[in-house]
């Protein structure tokens, strides 16, 4: 039995759920709205009076035993999301490199010829607190960790110097630069 999929995800008060079609949609108390398609081997129950999604499965098959976390993790990601919502952290490093906001857009300028200009997806937000720090936050997790990695990936940090952009709290693997030595 997966450990995860067995518990009962907790709806704290606010957050209304609905169950149709083989669809889950939660909806938060701030109005964000959030959507997840379940497989079809997966059968999810909503107890309005204890408060609880439960997600049950047909049968111990390798496949099913898979899907029975997942799907109860992706549940409660839906809920933390439009309750608490997500945050990813981005800093800067390097002599002249920086970011900056345009609209909804982040302008990245970090070392190429050109700028570039990245906009987030539907229901994400980007901040852009001093040229050095971007804040990306929204209620889809998967959202918000995708556009995050999608604006690390444009100059990743380097193991020589260390300039890049990397995650707030990431330890780049430093390497030793060649060393001459005089020799004969």
């Amino acid at each position: 039995m997966s450990r995860i999929g067995k518990q009962p995800v907790v709806i704290p008060a606010g957050v209304k759920v609905s169950i149709k079609d083989g669809q889950v949609f939660v909806e938060g108390p701030k109005g964000q709205k959030l959507t997840q398609a379940v497989h079809r081997n997966m059968r999810v129950v909503f107890d309005e009076q204890a408060k609880v999604v439960r997600v049950e499965r047909p049968d111990n098959d390798r496949q099913n035993r898979a899907l029975h976390g997942l799907t109860r993790s992706l549940i409660a990601n839906m809920i933390e999301g439009v309750t608490k919502g997500y945050e990813k952290r981005l800093k800067i490093e390097g002599i002249g490199y920086q970011a900056r906001l345009d609209k909804k857009s982040v302008v990245l300028n970090v070392g190429y010829a050109n700028v570039i200009t990245m906009t987030p997806p539907d229901g994400v937000t980007v901040e852009v607190p001093d040229a050095n720090t971007i804040i990306i936050r929204g209620a889809d997790k998967q959202k918000v960790g995708q556009f995050a990695a999608e604006v690390r990936a444009v100059r990743k940090p380097e193991p020589y110097k260390g300039k890049g952009i990397r995650y707030e709290n990431e330890q780049v693997r430093r390497k030793e630069g060649k060393s001459f030595t005089s020799g004969g």
